[in-house]
């Protein structure tokens, strides 16, 4: 049953219990005044008292009462709009939303606990996914429209002109290289090629260029010599000798080879700093990136393509990226579920930003609901009230009548007692 109709409902059964007390009132004259039938007909009058005071103060509350003096202090909900809302918005801010009542929340329910158990579901960390990746979709679908794509563009192109190129990548190799990052890359490259030289196939490169190469330097010799068994032999030796030289680089972190590579970018550092040659160089990028028009076409492509293939993958049941998503959810909860340290930080640091922008949050919403409030149509208001608790408030009408006729009853029975 809807509100309306519960409304309605609750309205017959109030207004229908006051035409029977009344229509008792009415009968006990057409019977001889015995003490019961004065005790009834007592008991009625009272009950009809009650049951019309308790509908003047529920309907005054949302209608105009046409009668003398007393109608100006009805419709009291349409009549103060503005000072409800106002009332509300500040009771929200300040009791709601205020940073205190936040932080006590957050304390009672450890929402670091809540949201690692939430993420360690399955269907919780797909349906994240599947969430995550519908906003992404959206976004991209923005971003489709030409105005955002030039509104982008000349925001690039503003960004750029005012970026020193030099010194920006600068800054951007010292953050890689800080605290010996770039080894870890090196390691990484050591590793890669140190597993290219096992593979058969470089083995076979390697012997070919030697062929190759006796081939073209060496003619006479490489007739009277088995060319296959040496340039075998050599790729042989040569991946085993290059093998060799990496294993020590790699397990000698005090290898000269490390600290030339380290001497190499802290000196590309520093002339990216201060070297004029690089900042014209710097300067030659940032000018060729702003005013070549196949770079910004290459560049529109390149952006347009990879734009199409992630919505097609956004579209997808089975995507890849809402797949990755609710992985790192997945994660993440497996993550705060282990590490009680975890947990409350990442709870210490929502209690921060409660605290932090509880003030500006609580009063944003607070002005918003006001001037919600404030923009409706009074009668809208009243009819909105009233249909949400206009149910409720009928029963007063009904204990108003049940009420009054027991005290009518109570006062008829000390009155034949006296």
């Amino acid at each position: 049953m809807s509100q309306a109709s519960a409304l309605r409902t609750a309205k017959r059964q109030a207004t229908g219990l006051l035409l029977a007390v009344a229509c008792i009132y009415v009968a006990t004259h057409f019977f001889s005044p015995d003490v019961w039938v004065l005790c009834v007909r007592a008991t009625a009058e009272a009950a009809m008292v009650g049951a019309l005071a308790d509908w003047f103060a529920v309907t005054a509350l949302f209608r105009r009462i046409p009668l003398p003096v007393i109608g100006r202090h009805t419709a009291i909900v349409p009549r103060n709009k503005d000072r409800i809302a106002e009332n509300l918005a500040t009771f929200v801010r300040d009791r709601f939303l205020d940073a205190p009542s936040l932080i006590a929340l957050m304390r009672r329910n450890d929402p670091a606990r809540w949201l690692s158990q939430w993420l360690t579901e399955p269907a919780n960390t797909r349906l994240l996914g599947l969430q995550l990746a519908r906003l992404l979709g959206g976004a991209l679908e923005m971003l489709q429209d030409q105005q955002v794509e030039r509104w982008l563009t000349r925001t690039l192109r503003s960004v750029l002109a005012r970026a020193d190129m030099s010194k920006s990548m600068a800054t951007v190799l010292a953050a890689l290289t800080h605290g010996g990052r770039h080894q870890a890359v090196l390691d990484d490259v050591l590793a890669r090629i140190t597993r290219a030289l096992q593979q058969p196939a470089t083995r076979q490169f390697i012997a070919d260029t030697i062929v190759q190469w006796l081939k073209r330097e060496h003619p006479l010799k490489e007739k009277m010599l088995p060319t296959d068994w040496l340039g075998g032999k050599g790729a042989d030796v040569i991946a085993e000798a290059l093998e060799s030289v990496l294993a020590d680089i790699a397990n000698n972190p005090q290898h000269r080879l490390r600290e030339a590579f380290d001497q190499s970018v802290a000196q590309l550092i520093e002339r990216l700093k201060h070297d004029p040659a690089y900042a014209r160089k710097g300067e030659a990028v940032r000018q060729y990136i702003l005013h070549d028009p196949k770079l910004a076409e290459y560049l529109h492509t390149l952006w347009t393509r990879a734009r199409s293939r992630l919505q097609a993958d956004l579209g997808n049941e089975n995507s890849w990226m809402a797949r990755r998503l609710a992985s790192m959810g997945q994660w993440l909860g497996q993550s705060l579920a282990q590490d009680q340290d975890l947990r409350a930080s990442m709870n210490a640091r929502m209690e921060r930003w409660a605290e932090g922008l509880a003030p500006e949050v609580s009063q944003f919403i607070a002005r918003h609901i006001q001037d919600t409030v404030q923009r409706w149509d009074a009668a809208e208001l009243s009819a909105l009230v009233e249909q949400h608790i206009g149910k409720d408030l009928q029963f007063i009408r009904i204990n108003g009548t049940l009420v009054g006729g027991a005290i009518g009853f109570a006062l008829f029975l000390v009155e034949v007692w006296l």
